[in-house]
């Protein structure tokens, strides 16, 4: 493992060694900032006898959009960038594997996203001190945030060892996710078995339990098989160099 944490702190010294972690960061606290004061301000002022059930879903359905807008900016130059520099085929000349350079680069944005939510939260203990809440729904809703950016991080990475663009893996990135998005919203499109396989498949209706304060062994399974399908699919793609000639 000594390798893959080399890469990790590579990655991570990178990140926070250009200005572009910076506003990525500042613009995840701003932003999940505004949504939480927007939510609790209205729950406040127009429906507090549902503060500790029903606020917590709307804040976490929030940061799950906040997050969906940050993390493939983060992901998109994890090889992308590599690619356009030339430096992966210096890393390829390393005594490092492929699985250990897709799992070093993951924790590495994983730890970012971490970082992020860690910062993100520091409103819910202010909030805590002056109105104390139940801590199990947050909690609950917290977990599932970490599953869901997990998954949009092994996604992002799976797309940035497409291309040497970065946009373009930024690009893919929301494609995908977006598409698992929106993919039960037009129930005009099949039968109502369709529909439920269709639940079965998406992304983020298997979030929406996590932000109700409930916690489901088929949805922490969902998330992780969709994080180590696209890590496979990611080490998969480093991979393919060998059937294109690429040393």
């Amino acid at each position: 493992m000594r390798a893959v944490f080399s890469v990790t702190r590579r990655e991570l010294s990178t990140y926070f060694g250009s200005p572009t972690a910076y506003v990525l960061l500042a613009v995840y606290l701003v932003l999940s900032g505004y949504f939480f004061y927007s939510d609790v301000a209205f729950f406040v002022t127009f429906g507090a006898q549902y503060l500790p059930t029903a606020l917590w879903r709307y804040v976490f359905l929030d940061f799950r959009l906040v997050t969906l807008l940050v993390l493939p900016l983060v992901t998109m130059r994890l090889f992308a960038e590599e690619r356009k520099l030339g430096t992966i085929e210096l890393l390829w000349t390393l005594p490092v594997r492929d699985w250990q350079l897709v799992l070093g680069k993951f924790l590495a944005a994983w730890s970012f996203f971490v970082v992020l939510i860690a910062l993100a939260i520091i409103p819910f203990g202010v909030f805590y001190a002056f109105h104390p809440f139940a801590l199990g729904p947050p909690t609950a809703a917290l977990l599932g945030l970490l599953l869901l950016g997990t998954a949009f991080i092994s996604c992002g990475l799976f797309a940035s060892t497409l291309t040497e663009n970065q946009v373009v893996a930024g690009m893919v990135t929301y494609g995908i996710l977006v598409f698992f998005w929106f993919m039960t919203w037009n129930e005009a499109v099949g039968s109502e078995q369709w529909i439920r396989v269709l639940l079965l498949l998406s992304l983020f209706d298997h979030y929406l339990g996590f932000a109700t304060g409930s916690i489901s062994s088929l949805d922490v399974g969902y998330f992780v098989f969709f994080i180590v399908f696209f890590l496979y699919a990611a080490l998969r793609s480093l991979q393919s160099r060998a059937w294109r000639g690429v040393v």
